[in-house]
C-alpha cells in the first residue's frame, strides 16, 4: 500500500492582538479561582518569626535551665524560682517531659518581702506560670506588675460662664490690672488710652491719656497711690491716681515695651520689652538699676516675688531666666519650650509657676526651677494669657478665642470655652490677649481683640452630679 503524505491543515494567521487576547484568557482560566487569595501561611516561617520575637523581647531575662538546682535533703519538691514566670516559647520547643518549659522566663524577686517560703529563699515571693499549649500573644505587659496610677486625681470645678460684655475701647485690649482694694480695675488698649471701671457695676469710671502708641502692661501699686503703664511707644510711665495724670517716666527702652511687673517689697519696677532685655528701675529716683540682659528675643513676660529668683522672665528665644538682683546676673536659665514663653504665672499661694508657648503648658517649681510636668492636654494655639487663683483654677486664653479652664494640681482641662466676637467684628478678632482675676478669685476678666471686655464668673447651679470630672490618668507622660 503505498504510502500517503498526511496533509497539514492550512494555518490561518492571526493578528498579534488576537494571539495576545487568547494567551490572555487562557491565563485567567487558569488562575482565576486563586485570584486575589492569599497564599496559605507556611509553618516554618511562622516558628522561625515568633521564635525570633521572643528571642529580642525577652533576651536579657534568665531562662529557668541555667539557674543551678539547689539540693533538698528533707525530698520535699525543688522550689521554683524567685518570682519565675514561664512563657512558652515557639511550637515545638517545648519539652513534654518536664514540668517547666526550656524556653520559660524568668524575672527577678519583687520589692515587697511576703515572708519565708518552704526550701526558697527568704524573703523573696515566688510566682510560677507553668507553660500552656495554647497560643499566646506575647507582650511585655505579661511581666510587668500592674501598679495603680499614682498622678493626683482634679479636684472638681464648677464650669466658668460668661456674664457681662463691657464695651467702650476703640482698639484691641492689651492689658488689665486690678487696684489693691479690689474695687476698680484699669484696662490699657490700642487705642492709646487707659480706662478705670468699677467692678461691680462694670461701668466706666476714668479715661487716661498719654501714650501715643498700644499699651501693652499696667501695674497697680500695692504700696503707693500709683498705677505704671507701658507701651509700644517704648516709654514707661507712673500715673498719680489722685491727680490722675502723669508724674514720672522711665525713659531707656530701645523699642517697644511689651510687659511690666512690679517688685512686691521694695520701690523696683521690672520692664521687658522687643530690645531683648529686662531693665530694672528705681521708683522714685527714675533711674535704671539694671539691664537684665542675655535673652536673644523679646521679653514678653515677667513675674516677681519676694525671695530668689525675685525676677523670672519669658522670651520669644523660647527659654526662661531665672535672675539674681543683687548682682543683676542670670541665675538659671530653662530650655523645655521649644517655642515663644508668651505668658508665665505664679501661683498665689504655692512656690511653683507655670509657663505658656505654642507647644505646651508646662509646670515648674521653684526656687530651684525643677521642671514638674506638662498639663495633659494641649490648646494648639498661640497662648497670650494666663492667670492662677487660689482655688486652683488656671485659665489660658488664646490667638483664636479658645478660653481653657484647667486644675492646677493635676494638669486636667475641665473647660474649654470659646469667646464669641461682639457683632461687627470679624471672626479673626477673637483673640484674647490678657487675662486676670480678681483679689477674691471668684471672678475673671479678659481683654480681647474685638475691643470689648469679657467678665467671667462660675456657675453657682452646676454641681458634680450635673458636670462630672471626666478624666484619665495619664499612661506615657512626657517628661521633657
Amino acid at each position: 500500500m503505498p504510502g500517503t503524505a498526511l496533509e497539514m491543515e492550512p494555518v490561518e494567521p492571526q493578528s498579534l492582538k488576537k494571539l495576545s487576547l487568547k494567551s490572555l484568557k487562557r491565563s485567567l482560566d487558569l488562575f482565576s479561582p486563586t485570584h486575589g487569595h492569599v497564599a496559605p501561611p507556611d509553618p516554618e516561617s511562622k516558628r522561625i518569626r515568633t521564635s525570633h520575637k521572643v528571642a529580642m523581647e525577652y533576651k536579657g531575662i534568665k531562662s529557668t535551665n541555667d539557674i543551678p538546682k539547689q539540693g533538698n535533703p528533707r525530698g520535699q519538691e525543688p522550689a521554683a524560682p524567685s518570682n519565675a514566670l514561664a512563657l512558652p516559647g515557639p511550637e515545638g520547643s517545648r519539652d513534654q517531659g518536664k514540668g517547666v518549659s526550656e524556653n520559660a522566663l524568668v524575672v527577678g524577686p519583687t520589692l515587697q518581702s511576703r515572708g519565708k517560703n518552704e526550701g526558697g529563699l527568704p524573703g523573696k515571693s515566688t510566682t510560677v506560670i507553668p507553660a500552656s499549649s495554647s497560643s499566646r500573644n506575647f507582650s511585655t505587659s505579661a511581666i510587668i506588675e500592674r501598679i495603680p496610677s499614682r498622678w493626683p486625681r482634679p479636684e472638681w470645678h464648677a464650669p466658668w460662664k460668661n456674664y457681662r460684655v463691657i464695651s467702650g475701647h476703640l482698639g484691641w485690649v492689651r492689658s488689665i490690672a486690678f487696684d489693691p482694694s479690689n474695687t476698680w480695675f484699669c484696662t490699657g488698649s490700642a487705642d492709646r488710652t487707659i480706662k478705670i471701671w468699677d467692678v461691680a457695676s462694670g461701668k466706666l469710671k476714668y479715661t487716661l491719656t498719654g501714650h501715643i502708641e498700644q499699651i501693652r502692661g499696667l501695674a497697680v501699686s500695692t504700696r503707693h497711690t500709683y498705677m505704671f503703664s507701658a507701651g509700644d511707644d517704648k516709654q514707661v510711665k507712673c500715673w498719680d491716681l489722685e491727680q490722675n495724670k502723669v508724674i514720672r517716666s522711665y525713659h531707656g527702652h530701645l523699642s517697644g515695651v511689651y510687659c511690666l511687673a512690679l517688685h512686691p517689697t521694695i520701690d523696683l519696677l521690672l520692664t521687658g520689652g522687643r530690645d531683648s532685655v529686662c531693665r530694672v528701675w528705681d521708683i522714685r529716683t527714675k533711674m535704671q538699676a539694671y539691664a537684665l540682659a542675655g535673652h536673644d528675643n523679646t521679653v514678653c513676660s515677667v513675674f516677681t516675688r519676694p525671695t530668689d529668683p525675685q525676677v523670672v522672665t519669658g522670651s520669644h528665644d523660647s527659654t526662661i531666666k531665672f535672675w539674681d538682683l543683687r548682682y543683676g546676673k542670670t541665675m538659671t536659665t530653662l530650655t523645655h519650650h521649644k517655642k515663644s514663653v508668651r505668658a508665665l504665672a505664679r501661683h498665689p499661694t504655692e512656690h511653683s509657676f507655670a509657663s505658656a508657648s505654642a507647644e505646651n503648658i508646662k509646670k515648674f517649681n521653684l526656687p530651684r526651677g525643677e521642671f514638674l510636668h506638662n498639663m495633659l492636654s494641649q490648646q494648639k494655639t498661640i497662648i497670650n494669657a494666663m492667670a492662677i487663683n487660689e482655688d486652683g483654677v488656671m485659665v489660658t486664653g488664646g490667638d483664636n478665642g479658645s478660653l481653657w479652664f484647667w486644675d492646677w494640681k493635676s494638669g486636667h482641662n475641665f473647660q474649654q470655652a470659646q469667646t464669641i466676637v461682639q457683632p461687627g467684628s470679624l471672626d479673626s478678632e477673637a483673640a484674647i490677649y490678657a487675662a486676670s482675676f480678681d483679689l477674691t478669685g471668684s471672678r475673671l476678666i479678659t481683654c480681647e481683640a474685638d475691643k470689648t471686655i469679657k467678665m467671667w464668673k462660675q456657675d453657682e447651679n452646676a454641681t458634680p452630679e450635673t458636670h462630672p470630672v471626666n478624666f484619665k490618668p495619664p499612661k506615657d507622660i512626657r517628661r521633657f
